[in-house]
């Protein structure tokens, strides 16, 4: 039986979920990656070995048919990086119920959609669930106040990760949330301290330290705790 890593990564086309795709391919893993529109992968079809699939993260027939292929198949890794920055400006007197909804839909809610129908493929003993939030998610958090709905979101996620994590009640599990720092992506633009291949090699070493220490943990991509 091969003893290679395994790893799923939803959300892979461009960015950090790019990136994680290609330390994990680096350091020798298996990856098997999820994109909105295989048309505009170029970047993560160029990298060897990755197994492409096509994934809409909000459609849940497009979810379901993702599990259908994935039957059968165990990863030591599964890391839900999807997200969105959402309406400019951020202002809470002049943003949409469309805006809002589509923002809490794919930055909170359709992130343990995915989740909880892909816990099953995550390897028992010393798997790991990660969900990509950010230290803004953070309530005791000063910064951000510029982005104050992205903001509310990723603590809507640690929320709403917190809450999974209990009704799932599988103690063999770790489950971290995990802050990237500023990066220098689409969405952190070029003004950001970190490139990318520095976050997410930091996101890579912390994943294989806390592999097989199950539990639930809020860190960032050097291994600092951060506050709920």
């Amino acid at each position: 039986m091969s003893t290679t890593p395994s790893a799923l990564i939803i959300g892979a086309s461009r960015g950090l979920g790019l990136g994680l795709t290609e330390r994990l391919r680096e350091a020798g893993w298996n990856v098997t990656a999820t994109v909105r529109d295989p048309h505009k992968a170029q970047a993560l079809q160029a990298v060897a070995g990755v197994q492409v699939e096509t994934l809409e993260m909000n459609d849940d027939t497009q979810l379901d048919a993702l599990v259908q292929r994935l039957k059968g198949q165990m990863f030591d890794l599964v890391f839900i990086n999807a997200g969105v920055m959402g309406p400019q400006p951020q202002s809470p007197q002049s943003v949409t119920l469309d805006d809002v909804g589509q923002l809490f839909m794919t930055n909170a809610v359709a992130p343990i959609r995915v989740a909880t129908r892909l816990v099953a493929h995550v390897r028992e003993g010393n798997g790991v669930l990660a969900f990509m939030s950010s230290g803004l998610g953070s309530v005791a958090s000063p910064d951000g106040g510029e982005i104050c709905l992205y903001k509310a979101s990723k603590a809507a996620l640690n929320s709403m990760i917190n809450s999974f994590v209990v009704q799932l009640q599988r103690s063999d599990l770790t489950v971290l949330a995990m802050h990237p720092g500023w990066v220098q992506t689409a969405m952190g633009g070029d003004s950001a301290p970190l490139d990318v291949a520095t976050s997410t090699r930091g996101l890579v070493e912390q994943i294989t330290a806390q592999r097989g220490h199950p539990g639930l943990r809020f860190i960032d991509y050097q291994g600092q705790s951060l506050t709920w």
